[in-house]
């Protein structure tokens, strides 16, 4: 006959989270650069009370950089992976017992503090500085590409080009709207091109409707990329509408913020044309 053994109840556990992550584990190589305090310190004149905790959105950068190089995509599954993973709550300084912030946190995180300290870029620059400082960009040839994003935008509730205009836009009063009549001088969104697509989306019009390769068209965004050839360091982002007069002023953007940032201007710049690539020299 089988019988059932009952382990004894243990009521206190000595648990070292740390012994539980990999030596190699790639979040330990990422801590060993990432500056917190850094970050606190830019973030600082944002709050108005001396005594608030500065600790949550550093909690929200190093979950973002976990769904980046992870390639969690969702925040909502972001949240639940950083509540379920040992390496990841590690990562995060939150223990066994810390809480997991709502996946709409990173939402008023983005369009508030973040958008107003302009932190994510400052995180993004000091990348770019470690990455000088160890010798991985050479500085000689850069190359630039771009990559759709898809909007949350939805095909069955937009609207012909046609029947569009800017009171469409306010008369939608959502953020996304407020912004796009915001820029409808910048080269990037509103006056990339006098072109218009064949539909608009009214929760959000800065979204291009396009298509990539034989894909059916859908709303979209453009991230633009400026990749030193050395190491593939991204020395530069942008984002664009999704059209080609839009990347092309991006590429200027992002050379002269280069410049300017890092004190780097390429000898030679590579782009594709269509499914061709070219190489021009810079001037």
């Amino acid at each position: 006959m089988m019988g059932t053994q009952d382990a004894p109840a243990q009521l206190f556990y000595d648990f070292d989270l740390d012994r539980h992550v990999p030596s190699d584990h790639m979040l330990r190589e990422i801590d060993r650069f990432l500056d917190m305090d850094g970050m606190r310190e830019v973030l600082r004149p944002f709050y108005s009370s001396p005594r608030t905790s500065l600790n949550r959105p550093g909690l929200i950068i190093q979950m973002l950089v976990i769904g980046y190089v992870m390639g969690i995509g969702s925040e909502r599954r972001l949240c639940d992976e950083v509540h379920l993973n040992l390496a990841y709550r590690w990562f995060c300084r939150l223990g066994l017992e810390g809480k997991v912030p709502d996946h709409s946190t990173f939402s008023r995180y983005r369009h508030g503090k973040f958008r107003d300290s302009d932190l994510l870029r400052q995180v993004f620059e000091a990348t770019v500085e470690r990455c000088l400082k160890e010798d991985l960009v050479s500085g000689e040839g850069f190359a630039v590409d771009a990559s759709l994003i898809p909007a949350d935008a939805n095909k069955t509730r937009s609207i012909a080009a046609s029947d569009w205009d800017a009171y469409v836009a306010r008369k939608a009063g959502n953020r996304a709207a407020r912004e796009y009549l915001e820029t409808l001088d910048n080269a990037a969104f509103g006056a990339a091109s006098s072109v218009q697509p064949k539909f608009v989306a009214k929760s959000d019009p800065a979204a291009q409707w396009t298509r990539a390769d034989e894909s059916r068209p859908y709303f979209a965004y453009a991230t633009n990329y400026l990749i030193d050839i050395k190491s593939s360091v991204i020395m530069d982002v942008e984002a664009t509408r999704a059209i080609r007069q839009a990347e092309v002023g991006a590429s200027r953007t992002m050379l002269d913020r280069t410049e300017k940032r890092f004190g780097i201007r390429p000898e030679w710049l590579a782009g594709r044309k269509a499914q061709h690539h070219s190489v021009h020299p810079c001037h």
